[in-house]
């Protein structure tokens, strides 16, 4: 399975579970966590959700095999493939329940754009984040309805431009976490803030997550999905987009890189 789930009091936890791929996401990890995300949502038992990655990561992103293979795809394939990664975040963010991001690791692209999903994240000191899209040619199309909503337009636009990496300390800074703590005291934090979000009532918790949604004028529509998919799917199958993923599956630098000959 590449996303476990357990259960206990309440509060459900979902980890990734591709630590040798740093819990990059892929077509079959992207139908599992749907299908995950829409089983829970129904479980009255379930009060809250947690979101952990097994290993060192909590996640890398896209997987680049998958989204090289994505690149050959023909348009209209291209394109329900990226639909896909598109409805599982809007399915992450319109979660009925409280979220909860337990980011123990890197968390790049997607993997950042998952934390931004969730109403409330913890990281650990250590944890590093990034949007590295540009450096492969491609924009963060997906996850950028999510992300300049954490964040604002103008720390989406410095990352989102430089494709930099940046701290936990810095996450915390700009939004896109709430708290930073220890790596040893990671899941006793999240534990506590899960636990406080049990005292909400559940049907005032999903009324709330409306409210929101509605008052920052942020209500996730299927022409906003659709239109940063076509956007993801056109450039990587575009001829910047191809030469930046295998240039990074090669460990050679792209052909935009300072320095390259």
């Amino acid at each position: 399975m590449s996303a476990l789930v357990s259960t206990a009091g309440g509060i459900a936890t979902v980890t990734l579970n591709r630590p040798r791929r740093h819990n990059a996401f892929d077509d079959a990890l992207i139908r599992e966590l749907r299908g995950v995300l829409a089983e829970l949502a129904g479980d009255a038992a379930v009060r809250v959700l947690t979101l952990a990655g097994a290993g060192k990561s909590f996640c890398a992103g896209a997987d680049l095999q998958w989204m090289k293979r994505a690149a050959d795809y023909d348009e209209q394939q291209n394109i329900a493939d990226a639909e896909a990664l598109a409805g599982l975040l809007d399915a992450l963010f319109c979660f009925p329940k409280p979220t909860v991001a337990c980011v123990n690791g890197a968390a790049i692209g997607g993997g950042a754009g998952l934390v931004s999903c969730c109403d409330i994240a913890i990281a650990s000191a250590g944890a590093k984040f990034g949007f590295s899209e540009v450096r492969l040619g491609l924009v963060p199309a997906a996850i950028s309805p999510h992300v300049v909503r954490a964040i604002g337009v103008r720390a989406a636009g410095k990352y989102f431009l430089s494709g930099g990496s940046f701290d936990a300390a810095e996450a915390l800074r700009i939004g896109l976490v709430h708290q930073v703590t220890t790596a040893e005291n990671l899941r006793g934090a999240v534990q506590t803030q899960c636990e406080q979000l049990l005292h909400g009532g559940p049907q005032a918790q999903r009324e709330c997550k409306k409210l929101l949604r509605r008052v920052a004028g942020a209500e996730s529509g299927d022409e906003l999905n659709a239109a940063t998919a076509r956007l993801i799917a056109r450039l990587r199958a575009g001829t910047e987009g191809r030469a930046g993923i295998a240039a990074f599956l090669a460990k050679r630098k792209p052909p935009w890189a300072p320095g390259k000959k």
